[in-house]
């Protein structure tokens, strides 16, 4: 391998972060290293399906991981996958998603973009859509591509063979979802890919798909591969998912991620410190072993965390002003000084759980009427229920124990 000028050999220290922090598997790991080593420039892709327009902190797991190899001199490619979203990626879904149109996909893509730029180098990043492409595919284009793979193949995704085997529909259009990913790789010629552990085989079809048209990826096999752990959500059981309603976006005010962060389990702050963070290891087992042992209150761990990932996402000072509200609010039970303001509809109408999701206080109208079944809703200190009405510009709103929003002035 050829040294690039522009590349920085990582030290032993940096190498031991760049491929043990954050990282759940990489294949294969020798490949890489020796890369590394090597000071060669590599390509590094990292897919983004824009099925909603928020980038959550699970999303940032990977993002940080591929800023830390940014910082090194490698290109990052970023591809929006604006034609594969229109499928629906089948990773971990036991059954067949909608399909999105093309007008839903492209807002989505365009409201995501900056935030990517949150995390990466915006000068240091390449951003490439599928429809550049996948656009230009013919139908023999689609029949060759598919005749690399066998259905046997395709039915090792434990996915697909767990919906097979329950009898569960299958649509054929989600089999070419991993084949179309994997072309990806080809299309722009990428040494590595990054993606989360529910990720492997689609990255892995790539990985085959360059060794057969001869692409040497990162030392002459094709692609490697490098996994990063899933982001446990705030329910502290399921990957952090919008859909499921569990999830903190990146660009959230600094006072509702800071509230949030503070809800979330305690068995979760040393997976969220070592995902999201860049405490030292050392420090990290001692967090571990103050909460297993009890030797300080989980409490004071849950700011130091919140502190960090505000800090990082916004800044130091927002960060701090997010926890003197936090602390005035749950210490002293003050009514919060950043409650964000929402417009009061132009009709004058308010039917409380439409408008809980559409002013993102809850996932969906179903999760809305969820939470204010279980009494998790209040408007002005009262509990809500589904037949509060009458709700009027400088009333506030309180979903959970950390969200809060006032109803601002008509103009």
């Amino acid at each position: 391998m050829s040294r690039s000028p522009d590349v920085r050999i990582p030290s032993e220290a940096e190498l031991n972060w760049l491929t043990r922090r954050a990282v759940a598997e990489i294949v294969p790991e020798a490949e890489l290293v020796k890369a590394l080593k090597s000071g060669k420039h590599l390509r590094i892709k990292m897919g983004f399906d824009p099925t909603k327009p928020v980038i959550t902190l699970g999303w940032a797991v990977g993002l940080r991981k591929l800023r830390q190899f940014q910082d090194l001199g490698h290109t990052i490619v970023v591809i929006i996958g604006d034609w594969t979203a229109r499928i629906g990626d089948p990773s971990l879904k036991s059954e067949t998603r909608p399909m999105l149109s093309e007008e839903e996909v492209m807002q989505n893509s365009e409201a995501i973009l900056d935030q990517f730029f949150r995390v990466l180098d915006r000068e240091r990043t390449e951003i490439r859509r599928q429809t550049t492409w996948f656009d230009k595919f013919s139908l023999t284009d689609v029949v060759r591509l598919s005749a690399r793979f066998t259905l046997a193949q395709m039915l090792e995704r434990d996915d697909f063979s767990n919906r097979y085997q329950a009898r569960l529909p299958i649509g054929v259009h989600e089999l070419l979802y991993p084949l179309l990913q994997g072309y990806d790789s080809v299309a722009i010629e990428s040494d590595v890919e990054f993606g989360g552990t529910d990720q492997k085989f689609n990255i892995l079809v790539g990985r085959e798909l360059q060794r057969g048209v001869g692409q040497p990826g990162v030392a002459g096999n094709g692609q490697a591969v490098l996994l990063v752990p899933l982001l446990i959500g705030l329910d502290g059981q399921k990957k952090m998912s919008q859909s499921l309603g569990n999830f903190i976006g990146i660009n959230e005010p600094p006072s509702e991620m800071y509230g949030k962060l503070m809800s979330i389990p305690d068995s979760l702050i040393g997976h969220y410190f070592e995902l999201l963070t860049d405490v030292p290891d050392e420090e990290l087992d001692a967090v571990r072993e103050s909460i297993e042992k009890r030797m300080a209150n989980p409490m004071e761990h849950k700011k130091r965390l919140a502190r960090e990932i505000v800090g990082y996402f916004h800044s130091r000072e927002a960060a701090q002003t997010a926890e003197d509200a936090f602390v005035r609010t749950f210490s002293k039970r003050e009514e919060p000084e950043a409650a964000r303001e929402i417009p009061a509809p132009a009709n004058g109408e308010f039917k409380l759980a439409a408008f809980l999701a559409q002013n993102g206080l809850a996932a969906s109208t179903s999760e809305a009427n969820r939470l204010i079944d279980a009494g998790a809703v209040e408007v002005n200190g009262q509990k809500a229920t589904r037949k509060t009405d009458g709700l009027k510009p400088g009333d506030t709103i309180r979903v959970g124990k950390h969200r809060f929003a006032r109803i601002a002035p008509r103009t």
